[in-house]
């Protein structure tokens, strides 16, 4: 028997052992760094979609963005009121011009238009009357206008009257014969009488051929001139007074040739900047500090500007941090619905009307200034902005229960009002037509297209239903009846029916959205993914609380930027 020495078993490689423990923990490390990942967004996913009393409650940040909402809300509206009453200052001194020059110019005016013209007359002596009866009265305004009037140059430079009349080239009519021989062709013939010929010969321009007038070729008749005034009532305001031009036509109007002329006045008033203004007082200084709460008002609209604009951009990112993570963990993608969910449409809401408010504040300031006069553009900004900032206060009236019901309903029935909308206006423009070619020579609501739709609409609502019943001419029996199967069919197809649909479309989404509110709405991706991060704290709460502590520890300076601040 052989003595063999007994061998030892070998140890393990400590090599291979301690390659397969740093494996380990760095799996462990990063199935931890998922977890933290996954907690972090959801942790920003939940604070975004925070209201800004929750977010305070979460994280102490100061509403910014809400108290500068409101502070707008109050300089806009402020603002706005006070320019409604420049502007309006501005509307009044334009129309009790017109219905001054009116008098003036227009004789035997009774101060009430008779239609869309001012008045008309039915003799050839009256027809010569009202024409010199114009140029009189111009030559003598100094010493009969009671406003602050004088005379101003056309545009052809010329300080006076410009009289053009247009007529057929040639005609001679027969009507007891039943024949006519006339040049359909139109001439337009014109003469300037300038203020000097007025005065120098005051009564050799009356015999002048070419007031002449043929009547049967004659076709129009027409008068312009230009003054100039000064709008004095602005100095009460504590403002400065407005130069005005103003471009009058008197337009005789015989294209008819059925014996009566219509005589149109039209007034264009365009605001020019007053070229030497001396006014002692304190209007300098009001004007300055409205300056002043102008420039302050475009401050607050740019900082809200920034504000709802960085809101968006970091939205987008983390909007894009979400679908990353979405995809790379569930394969697949994010529905659209909650894609949507990150844009937030109150800010473009907010921005769109910031930048209004901005453009029109500098009209404005630009306005006041006298540099600029148009009023129209500025008060369509102004307006427009006041408007989207006050539909904008429906935003944090959504955050209470009660009046989210009117937002919810809105968002979900807007899609089948518009299809219904669109199926119903064919029908509409059907009875449009219809009422115009068929009604237009019976009845006055039916003589132009825009004048049928707003007649069609008014009836859609309930108004004027007799007053339309009853101006029907009876002149051709078969009108009249067909009138009566046109409106009786149309107000009974669109009051009992279409408008009753239309409502039932919006109920219907009413009493789903309460459905919803009382039972849950239908979850999606989104907030299955967040509802995971409720029911992780409560079913593990302290590993819910160290991986938030983690996550708080681990997030570094320069991920910051990934969470929004709205």
């Amino acid at each position: 028997m052989t003595w063999q020495p007994y061998r030892f078993p070998q140890a393990r490689n400590p090599e291979r052992g301690s390659g397969v423990f740093r494996l380990t923990v760095r799996n462990a490390m990063a199935h931890l760094d998922c977890e933290v990942k996954e907690e972090c967004l959801r942790e920003d996913l939940k604070f975004y979609f925070m209201n800004p009393c929750e977010k305070y409650r979460a994280r102490h940040q100061i509403p910014w963005k809400l108290g500068l909402q409101i502070l707008k809300i109050v300089m806009v509206t402020t603002q706005l009121i006070r320019f409604g009453l420049s502007n309006q200052l501005v509307v009044a001194f334009k129309e009790d011009n017109t219905i001054a020059f009116k008098h003036l110019f227009l004789k035997g005016y009774s101060g009430i238009d008779e239609d869309d013209y001012s008045c008309s007359v039915y003799t050839q002596k009256d027809a010569y009357e009202s024409v010199f009866f114009v140029i009189n009265q111009y030559h003598h305004l100094k010493n009969i206008s009671l406003g602050t009037l004088d005379y101003g140059k056309n545009e052809d430079n010329i300080i006076g009257l410009k009289v053009c009349k247009q007529h057929y080239k040639k005609g001679t009519m027969f009507p007891s014969n039943e024949t006519l021989n006339i040049d359909s062709d139109i001439e337009i013939d014109c003469i300037h009488l300038d203020l000097q010929v007025l005065t120098e010969n005051p009564e050799d321009w009356k015999n002048l051929s070419f007031f002449r007038l043929e009547f049967h070729r004659l076709l129009q008749l027409e008068i312009s001139f230009h003054l100039k005034g000064i709008d004095l009532q602005t100095i009460h305001t504590r403002e400065l007074p407005d130069c005005f031009v103003f471009q009058n036509t008197i337009t005789f109007d015989n294209k008819a040739h059925s014996g009566k002329i219509k005589i149109y006045f039209d007034s264009d008033a365009t605001i020019e900047e007053c070229k030497d203004l001396n006014i002692s007082g304190s209007i300098q200084k009001n004007t300055q500090y409205v300056l002043v709460f102008d420039a302050f008002v475009i401050v607050i609209c740019l900082a809200s500007l920034i504000l709802c604009t960085r809101s968006i951009v970091l939205a987008l990112r983390l909007r894009k941090r979400f679908l990353n993570f979405f995809l790379e963990k569930y394969k697949r993608r994010v529905c659209d619905v909650d894609q949507w969910k990150f844009i937030n449409g109150w800010y473009i809401l907010v921005i769109i009307s910031d930048l209004m408010t901005v453009i029109g504040s500098i009209l404005k300031m630009e306005i006041k200034a006298k540099n600029l006069t148009n009023y129209d553009l500025c008060s369509i900004f102004l307006g427009t902005s006041t408007l989207l900032v006050w539909v904008g206060v429906i935003r944090y009236l959504g955050y209470f229960q009660t009046y989210n019901v009117l937002i919810l309903t809105m968002q979900a029935s807007l899609p089948k009002v518009l299809r219904f909308c669109a199926c119903a206006g064919m029908i509409y423009l059907g009875y449009m037509f219809c009422g115009w070619i068929v009604l237009g020579p019976y009845h006055d609501k039916f003589e132009d297209l825009d004048t049928v739709a707003e007649c069609l609409f008014s009836l859609v609502n309930g108004d004027d239903m007799f007053a339309t019943f009853a101006q029907i001419q009876q002149k051709s029996i078969f009108v009249w009846l067909f009138s009566r199967l046109y409106l009786y069919s149309f107000i009974s197809l669109f009051i009992y029916m279409i408008l009753s649909l239309f409502i039932a479309l919006i109920t219907d989404s009413y009493d789903t959205i309460k459905k919803y509110q009382q039972n849950g709405f239908p979850e999606t991706d989104l907030q299955e993914f967040l509802k995971e991060c409720s029911s992780k704290e409560e079913i593990q709460k302290e590993p819910s609380a160290f991986l938030s502590c983690i996550c708080c520890t681990r997030r570094k300076g320069s991920d910051d930027h990934l969470i929004p601040i709205a």
